[in-house]
């Protein structure tokens, strides 16, 4: 079964980058190489957060509701993990894998 990952980075300008992929390892190889524009002179990045999702429309509308976030509630979903997702977020929220 495929996954999608919603993740986010914590650049070393202590900016957030948020982003989806269906595979994270190569895709934070590539954050870390300078493949990717808005990380490339925010490196190194580290990666703050992430959960996985088996339905692509959940994911891609997890990833969208989080980058309109402002700083200080991506912050929480840092600090507080998986389990506080719901509560930040405006709507329930139904997952498939917890990561």
């Amino acid at each position: 079964m495929k996954t999608y990952s919603v993740y986010i980075l914590k650049c070393a300008d202590n900016s957030h980058y948020t982003s989806i992929t269906c595979n994270l390892s190569k895709r934070l190889d590539e954050h870390q190489l300078g493949k990717r524009n808005y990380t490339r002179d925010r490196r190194p990045v580290q990666l703050a957060f992430y959960t996985e999702f088996t339905d692509i429309s959940t994911a891609v509308s997890s990833e969208l509701e989080i980058k309109g976030w402002p700083y200080a509630q991506k912050e929480a979903l840092i600090k507080k993990g998986y389990g506080a997702l719901p509560d930040l977020m405006k709507r329930p929220l139904e997952v498939g894998v917890e990561g």
